[in-house]
């Protein structure tokens, strides 16, 4: 079953060395990922100041600067992995160097057509 790790972190609360430890770390952790077979994909985004928000109420478009919620951590990456279940999924959370510093949001991926 595939999953999509989300992860979230406070943009202001790692320093730029910090934060390309983490991006060294976080290879490595999808090399051995891949290696077993359970990587699917992964990328870093840049960071919430180039963020646009996307809304169409009553027939109308909304384009916003910024993230659409007001929080201190933000989205800053995604992972696609293939498990077993939820609870190895939770467990490659766990192990990915970024939850150490923000939190990773655990989201099974429907399969099949869309709802």
């Amino acid at each position: 079953m595939r999953y999509m790790l989300l992860i979230y972190l406070d943009e202001q609360s790692v320093s730029e060395t910090e934060r390309e430890h983490c991006y060294v770390e976080s290879a490595q952790f999808a090399n051995q990922l891949n290696s077993s077979g359970h990587y699917l994909a992964a990328a870093p985004l840049h960071p919430i100041s180039t963020a646009t928000s996307v809304r169409v109420r009553e027939g109308k478009r909304l384009v916003t600067d910024g993230p659409f919620a007001e929080t201190r951590e933000h989205l800053g990456g995604y992972m696609l992995i293939d498990v077993e279940n939820l609870d190895e999924a939770i467990a490659f959370a766990a192990r990915g160097p970024l939850a150490r510093v923000g939190t990773i949001e655990v989201r099974p991926v429907r399969e099949g057509p869309p709802a």
